[in-house]
Protein backbone atom coordinates (compact mmCIF):
# COMPACT_ATOMS: atom_id res chain seq x y z
CA UNK A 1 0.00 0.00 0.00
CA UNK A 2 1.32 3.40 -0.71
CA UNK A 3 0.77 6.46 0.99
CA UNK A 4 -0.10 9.47 -0.71
CA UNK A 5 2.39 12.50 -0.76
CA UNK A 6 0.76 15.73 -0.80
CA UNK A 7 1.95 18.55 -3.12
CA UNK A 8 2.96 21.25 -0.91
CA UNK A 9 1.31 24.64 -1.97
CA UNK A 10 2.61 28.06 -2.20
CA UNK A 11 5.22 29.26 0.99
CA UNK A 12 2.90 31.50 3.77
CA UNK A 13 5.44 31.71 6.54
CA UNK A 14 9.31 30.24 6.71
CA UNK A 15 9.08 26.87 4.47
CA UNK A 16 5.69 25.94 5.35
CA UNK A 17 2.81 26.18 3.02
CA UNK A 18 -1.05 27.53 4.26
CA UNK A 19 -1.76 23.87 5.71
CA UNK A 20 1.62 23.52 7.50
CA UNK A 21 0.91 26.46 9.09
CA UNK A 22 -2.88 25.98 9.90
CA UNK A 23 -1.56 23.06 11.80
CA UNK A 24 1.00 24.41 13.37
CA UNK A 25 -1.05 26.55 15.38
CA UNK A 26 -3.66 23.67 16.17
CA UNK A 27 -2.35 21.62 18.92
CA UNK A 28 -4.81 18.92 18.51
CA UNK A 29 -2.42 17.89 15.32
CA UNK A 30 -0.13 17.15 17.72
CA UNK A 31 -1.91 15.50 20.71
CA UNK A 32 -3.62 12.33 20.25
CA UNK A 33 -4.74 12.45 23.91
CA UNK A 34 -5.97 15.76 24.00
CA UNK A 35 -9.77 15.09 24.89
CA UNK A 36 -8.41 12.93 27.45
CA UNK A 37 -6.47 15.39 28.94
CA UNK A 38 -9.43 18.15 28.76
CA UNK A 39 -12.22 15.98 29.66
CA UNK A 40 -11.06 15.02 32.84
CA UNK A 41 -10.58 18.23 34.50
CA UNK A 42 -14.04 18.75 35.85
CA UNK A 43 -13.36 15.54 37.48
CA UNK A 44 -9.92 16.82 38.67
CA UNK A 45 -11.93 20.01 39.89
CA UNK A 46 -14.86 18.38 41.69
CA UNK A 47 -12.81 15.83 43.73
CA UNK A 48 -10.42 19.27 44.51
CA UNK A 49 -13.20 20.97 45.72
CA UNK A 50 -14.30 18.31 48.42
CA UNK A 51 -10.75 18.53 50.00
CA UNK A 52 -10.06 22.54 49.69
CA UNK A 53 -12.99 25.47 50.67
CA UNK A 54 -14.54 26.74 47.51
CA UNK A 55 -13.38 30.30 46.03
CA UNK A 56 -14.26 33.69 46.71
CA UNK A 57 -15.43 35.32 43.99
CA UNK A 58 -14.45 39.13 43.11
CA UNK A 59 -15.37 41.31 40.63
CA UNK A 60 -12.81 43.48 38.55
CA UNK A 61 -15.21 44.55 36.20
CA UNK A 62 -18.57 45.40 35.29
CA UNK A 63 -19.87 42.14 32.75
CA UNK A 64 -20.56 38.63 34.72
CA UNK A 65 -17.37 37.23 33.43
CA UNK A 66 -14.92 40.06 34.55
CA UNK A 67 -14.54 38.25 37.81
CA UNK A 68 -11.40 36.44 40.01
CA UNK A 69 -12.21 33.21 41.67
CA UNK A 70 -9.32 33.50 45.08
CA UNK A 71 -8.73 30.06 47.07
CA UNK A 72 -7.01 31.56 50.01
CA UNK A 73 -4.16 29.29 51.71
CA UNK A 74 -4.30 29.47 55.77
CA UNK A 75 -0.85 31.19 55.72
CA UNK A 76 -1.30 35.37 56.77
CA UNK A 77 0.31 37.52 54.53
CA UNK A 78 0.75 34.73 51.87
CA UNK A 79 2.43 34.81 48.55
CA UNK A 80 -0.28 35.31 45.43
CA UNK A 81 -0.17 33.00 42.38
CA UNK A 82 -2.34 34.25 39.33
CA UNK A 83 -3.41 31.86 36.94
CA UNK A 84 -4.30 32.91 33.45
CA UNK A 85 -5.90 29.75 31.41
CA UNK A 86 -5.85 28.49 27.87
CA UNK A 87 -8.24 27.73 24.98
CA UNK A 88 -7.08 28.75 21.52
CA UNK A 89 -8.83 31.90 23.15
CA UNK A 90 -12.14 30.59 22.32
CA UNK A 91 -12.72 28.15 25.46
CA UNK A 92 -12.19 27.37 28.96
CA UNK A 93 -13.67 29.36 32.48
CA UNK A 94 -11.64 29.77 35.96
CA UNK A 95 -13.93 27.54 37.26
CA UNK A 96 -12.55 24.38 35.52
CA UNK A 97 -8.99 25.19 36.87
CA UNK A 98 -9.94 24.54 40.44
CA UNK A 99 -8.02 21.56 40.49
CA UNK A 100 -4.67 23.48 40.31
CA UNK A 101 -5.20 25.30 43.63
CA UNK A 102 -4.32 22.74 46.29
CA UNK A 103 -0.91 22.36 44.87
CA UNK A 104 0.06 26.31 46.00
CA UNK A 105 -2.49 26.34 49.46
CA UNK A 106 -0.29 23.39 50.39
CA UNK A 107 2.84 25.17 49.49
CA UNK A 108 1.63 28.41 51.45
CA UNK A 109 0.37 30.62 49.00
CA UNK A 110 -3.00 31.93 47.51
CA UNK A 111 -4.22 31.31 43.90
CA UNK A 112 -5.94 33.17 41.90
CA UNK A 113 -7.72 31.94 38.56
CA UNK A 114 -8.82 34.29 36.12
CA UNK A 115 -12.35 34.59 34.28
CA UNK A 116 -12.46 36.75 31.09
CA UNK A 117 -14.46 36.40 27.80
CA UNK A 118 -13.57 33.93 25.18
CA UNK A 119 -12.68 35.83 21.40
CA UNK A 120 -16.20 34.55 20.12
CA UNK A 121 -17.63 36.53 23.26
CA UNK A 122 -16.05 39.46 22.00
CA UNK A 123 -16.59 39.57 18.29
CA UNK A 124 -12.55 38.63 17.46
CA UNK A 125 -11.31 41.23 19.84
CA UNK A 126 -8.23 40.05 21.28
CA UNK A 127 -7.46 43.47 22.36
CA UNK A 128 -10.30 43.43 24.46
CA UNK A 129 -9.23 40.06 25.64
CA UNK A 130 -6.03 40.94 26.81
CA UNK A 131 -7.89 44.35 28.68
CA UNK A 132 -9.39 42.29 30.95
CA UNK A 133 -7.02 40.02 31.69
CA UNK A 134 -4.26 42.77 32.40
CA UNK A 135 -7.42 44.40 34.46
CA UNK A 136 -8.23 41.48 36.23
CA UNK A 137 -3.77 41.04 37.22
CA UNK A 138 -3.93 44.53 38.40
CA UNK A 139 -6.97 44.82 40.30
CA UNK A 140 -5.75 41.31 42.36
CA UNK A 141 -2.84 42.78 42.80
CA UNK A 142 -4.59 46.60 44.40
CA UNK A 143 -6.59 44.59 46.32
CA UNK A 144 -4.51 41.67 47.77
CA UNK A 145 -4.69 42.84 51.02
CA UNK A 146 -8.81 42.03 51.41
CA UNK A 147 -7.54 38.21 51.13
CA UNK A 148 -5.06 37.83 52.82
CA UNK A 149 -2.57 38.55 50.29
CA UNK A 150 1.21 39.61 50.06
CA UNK A 151 1.60 42.20 47.25
CA UNK A 152 5.46 41.79 47.90
CA UNK A 153 5.09 38.40 46.47
CA UNK A 154 3.09 38.57 43.41
CA UNK A 155 3.58 35.95 40.59
CA UNK A 156 1.74 35.57 36.98
CA UNK A 157 1.55 32.06 35.53
CA UNK A 158 -0.51 31.11 32.06
CA UNK A 159 -0.16 28.11 29.64
CA UNK A 160 -1.30 28.29 26.05
CA UNK A 161 -3.39 31.48 24.94
CA UNK A 162 -3.31 32.61 28.73
CA UNK A 163 0.62 32.20 28.52
CA UNK A 164 0.46 34.99 25.48
CA UNK A 165 -2.10 36.95 27.48
CA UNK A 166 0.02 36.83 30.69
CA UNK A 167 3.20 37.80 28.01
CA UNK A 168 1.00 40.33 27.06
CA UNK A 169 0.66 41.81 30.91
CA UNK A 170 4.00 41.41 31.50
CA UNK A 171 5.02 43.34 28.30
CA UNK A 172 2.37 45.72 28.89
CA UNK A 173 2.90 49.64 30.65
CA UNK A 174 1.24 48.63 33.60
CA UNK A 175 1.34 51.92 35.09
CA UNK A 176 -1.81 52.48 32.67
CA UNK A 177 -3.81 50.24 35.35
CA UNK A 178 -2.77 52.14 38.63
CA UNK A 179 -0.09 49.83 39.22
CA UNK A 180 3.60 49.33 39.99
CA UNK A 181 5.46 48.20 36.61
CA UNK A 182 7.37 46.04 38.80
CA UNK A 183 4.45 44.42 40.52
CA UNK A 184 4.76 41.24 39.17
CA UNK A 185 7.95 39.34 41.05
CA UNK A 186 8.22 36.09 38.81
CA UNK A 187 6.75 35.10 35.72
CA UNK A 188 5.66 31.21 34.65
CA UNK A 189 4.44 30.65 31.21
CA UNK A 190 4.00 27.25 28.86
CA UNK A 191 3.71 26.62 25.74
CA UNK A 192 2.93 29.92 24.60
CA UNK A 193 2.80 32.39 21.54
CA UNK A 194 4.67 35.34 21.94
CA UNK A 195 4.94 36.90 18.14
CA UNK A 196 1.72 37.03 16.34
CA UNK A 197 2.87 37.42 12.63
CA UNK A 198 2.59 33.82 11.92
CA UNK A 199 0.07 33.13 13.92
CA UNK A 200 -2.54 36.29 12.51
CA UNK A 201 -1.36 34.33 8.74
CA UNK A 202 -2.86 31.05 10.06
CA UNK A 203 -6.45 29.85 10.11
CA UNK A 204 -6.61 31.56 13.80
CA UNK A 205 -7.15 34.39 11.86
CA UNK A 206 -10.73 33.25 10.80
CA UNK A 207 -11.97 34.02 14.62
CA UNK A 208 -9.40 36.32 15.88
CA UNK A 209 -9.99 39.96 14.01
CA UNK A 210 -6.32 40.44 13.49
CA UNK A 211 -5.04 44.03 12.93
CA UNK A 212 -1.41 45.64 12.64
CA UNK A 213 -2.17 47.45 15.91
CA UNK A 214 -3.25 44.31 17.48
CA UNK A 215 -0.16 42.35 15.96
CA UNK A 216 1.90 44.55 16.95
CA UNK A 217 0.67 45.62 20.66
CA UNK A 218 -0.04 41.53 21.69
CA UNK A 219 3.40 40.29 20.44
CA UNK A 220 5.41 40.00 24.00
CA UNK A 221 8.67 39.31 22.30
CA UNK A 222 8.29 43.22 20.46
CA UNK A 223 8.42 44.99 24.16
CA UNK A 224 10.79 43.36 26.01
CA UNK A 225 12.04 46.75 26.64
CA UNK A 226 8.65 47.15 29.10
CA UNK A 227 9.65 43.47 31.30
CA UNK A 228 10.44 43.92 34.75
CA UNK A 229 10.14 40.26 36.26
CA UNK A 230 12.39 37.14 35.68
CA UNK A 231 10.28 35.02 33.08
CA UNK A 232 10.51 31.53 33.20
CA UNK A 233 8.95 29.39 29.59
CA UNK A 234 8.45 26.00 29.22
CA UNK A 235 7.34 24.30 26.41
CA UNK A 236 7.48 20.21 25.56
CA UNK A 237 9.46 18.01 22.76
CA UNK A 238 6.13 17.01 21.54
CA UNK A 239 4.27 20.34 21.09
CA UNK A 240 3.43 22.18 17.42
CA UNK A 241 6.90 23.37 15.82
CA UNK A 242 5.46 26.84 15.87
CA UNK A 243 4.89 26.28 19.68
CA UNK A 244 8.61 25.45 20.03
CA UNK A 245 10.09 27.56 17.50
CA UNK A 246 8.22 30.68 19.47
CA UNK A 247 9.30 29.52 22.73
CA UNK A 248 13.25 29.04 21.97
CA UNK A 249 12.95 32.30 19.75
CA UNK A 250 11.09 34.36 22.74
CA UNK A 251 14.21 32.98 25.54
CA UNK A 252 16.86 34.02 22.48
CA UNK A 253 15.18 37.39 22.50
CA UNK A 254 15.04 37.74 26.45
CA UNK A 255 18.57 37.16 26.72
CA UNK A 256 19.84 38.95 24.11
CA UNK A 257 18.07 41.91 25.66
CA UNK A 258 19.94 40.94 29.27
CA UNK A 259 16.61 39.73 30.78
CA UNK A 260 16.46 37.29 33.20
CA UNK A 261 14.91 34.68 31.74
CA UNK A 262 15.26 30.55 31.93
CA UNK A 263 14.16 27.93 29.63
CA UNK A 264 12.77 24.78 30.30
CA UNK A 265 12.12 22.08 27.71
CA UNK A 266 10.25 19.19 29.32
CA UNK A 267 10.92 15.92 26.88
CA UNK A 268 7.89 14.13 25.98
CA UNK A 269 5.63 16.19 26.91
CA UNK A 270 2.53 17.37 24.34
CA UNK A 271 1.03 20.98 24.81
CA UNK A 272 -2.06 19.60 26.98
CA UNK A 273 0.38 17.14 29.00
CA UNK A 274 2.55 20.03 30.09
CA UNK A 275 -0.75 22.18 31.05
CA UNK A 276 -1.74 19.60 33.67
CA UNK A 277 1.84 19.52 35.53
CA UNK A 278 0.70 22.72 36.93
CA UNK A 279 -1.58 20.97 39.43
CA UNK A 280 1.60 18.79 40.76
CA UNK A 281 4.25 19.95 43.03
CA UNK A 282 6.65 17.20 41.43
CA UNK A 283 5.50 17.96 37.81
CA UNK A 284 6.85 20.26 35.48
CA UNK A 285 5.32 23.91 35.85
CA UNK A 286 4.09 22.95 38.68
CA UNK A 287 7.43 22.51 40.20
CA UNK A 288 8.59 25.53 38.36
CA UNK A 289 6.22 27.70 39.83
CA UNK A 290 6.61 26.92 43.41
CA UNK A 291 10.36 27.17 42.61
CA UNK A 292 9.93 30.74 41.16
CA UNK A 293 7.75 31.68 44.56
CA UNK A 294 10.39 30.65 46.92
CA UNK A 295 7.56 27.77 48.02
CA UNK A 296 10.03 24.52 46.62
Amino acid sequence: MTTAVRTKGPLVWDDMDQLALDDAYDQSKWASNQKIITGRRAGFSAETLKHIAPPERFAYGPTEVEQVDVYKCKVPNAPVAVYVHGGAWRAGRSREYAFQAETFLNAGAHYVALDFANIDELDGDLMAMAEQVRRAVAWTWKNAARFGGDQNNFYLIGHSSGAHLGGCVVTADLTRYGVPQSMIKGCLLGSGMYDLAPVRLSKRSEYVAFTDQIENELSAMRHIDRLACPLVLIVGTNESPEFIRQTHAFADALKAAGKKAELIVANNYNHFEIGETLANPYGVMGRAALRMMGLA
